[in-house]
């Protein structure tokens, strides 16, 4: 017995000017796809890009602040480099 199980998924109503709804009717018929689902592609693609952008952000904040300990690292032992020099 096969089962076809759907994902969960949830409606949304939103208001959009008719011009950008004619647009989307045309590229949806341009791409082959219903209007729902380029809808669907282009909310996954923006979502998909402020993660990108949020987690580039934290990776950056991370590097940051490890230069600023290395640089901190590297001034405390400044010093100590010419120490054991004879």
């Amino acid at each position: 017995m096969r089962t076809n199980i759907q994902p969960s998924r949830s409606k949304i109503n939103v208001q959009i000017p008719l011009e950008t709804r004619e647009n989307l009717a045309k590229v949806a018929a341009h791409e082959g796809k219903s209007v729902s689902a380029l809808v669907r592609e282009s909310i996954e693609d923006k979502i998909s890009q402020i993660n990108k952008r949020i987690f580039e952000e934290k990776m950056k904040a991370a590097y940051q602040g490890l230069a600023e300990e290395n640089l901190q690292i590297s001034e405390d032992f400044k010093y100590s480099d010419g120490e054991n020099i004879s």
